[in-house]
């Protein structure tokens, strides 16, 4: 039923084509976002989750 009720929809097939393309232009510029990216901001980010201390503590773990 459902399948006869698209197919009577006039330039439908060009849905699954757009959804597709927004699919690929998201993932390709979130890679190229990736590779691009500061190393030196990731590496200091990668810290962020692990401290348990408050702000006046660096990645050593050393106080200021």
């Amino acid at each position: 039923m459902y399948k006869n009720v698209l197919q009577a929809i006039d330039g439908i097939e060009i849905y699954p084509l757009i959804s597709f393309g927004i699919f690929f232009l998201f993932f390709l510029g979130l890679i190229v976002y990736v590779a691009l990216m500061d190393k030196e901001h990731v590496q200091d980010m990668s810290y962020v989750a692990c401290d348990n201390e408050d702000d006046n503590t660096t990645r050593e773990g050393v106080r200021q």
